[in-house]
């Protein structure tokens, strides 16, 4: 299952915000223009990771001039070993009620792409990515019990074996916790894996 963005209308005017006077619209949506019910963020590796060069032989000749040449060819690639990324995300159910009419339906196919985001596009590119986790805090109101900082500090990222100090090469070199009892009330946490 993909995410996909589609923004329609008769008129849209994507501007940018240091145009004061003139407006000027682009034909592709601005960062400022993007907003809707769903924001995600950048993610972000937990602890730093440690890119590798490998060497690749490639059989497959890419140009017959080379092919008349030689047999095989050299080339490098750069791989990360093992990543943890931590990607925090916002719906806001003020935003989905006024503005586009995102349901509880659409909700649940969100996290249902998310879940499943790597599993039917694989690629040398991208290894054996995969979402291990998903921690989502759901609140009473519409307009949230509480900030989403405070929830997202709720949850912690650390070593299994704090003394060890190698890079990670496995999701079990970390243990993943939410602090549920700082958790305020009219806020639920769901962990879906």
């Amino acid at each position: 299952m993909s995410i996909s963005l589609e923004v329609w209308g008769d008129y849209a005017c994507f501007s940018r915000p240091e145009m004061k006077v003139e407006r000027v619209s682009y034909d592709v949506m601005t960062p400022s223009a993007a907003r809707g019910p769903v924001q995600l963020g950048v993610a972000r590796s937990v602890e730093p990771i440690y890119p590798q060069e490998v060497t690749i032989t490639r059989v497959a000749i890419t140009t017959e001039t080379d092919a008349e040449k030689k047999g095989t060819e050299m080339g490098r690639k750069y791989i990360v070993p093992y990543g943890l990324y931590r990607c925090e995300g916002f719906v806001s159910a003020n935003l989905a009620r006024k503005t586009t009419g995102f349901s509880e339906e659409d909700l649940s196919l969100l996290w249902e792409a998310i879940l499943n985001m790597f599993e039917n596009d694989r690629s040398a590119a991208r290894g054996k990515m995969a979402v291990r986790e998903l921690i989502v805090f759901k609140h009473d109101s519409e307009l949230g019990n509480a900030p989403a900082w405070k929830l997202f500090d709720d949850v912690q990222v650390e070593r299994a074996d704090p003394n060890d100090h190698a890079p990670a090469r496995s999701y079990k070199d970390y243990t993943v916790t939410v602090d549920e009892a700082s958790i305020p009330a009219g806020v639920h946490c769901t962990r879906m894996v």
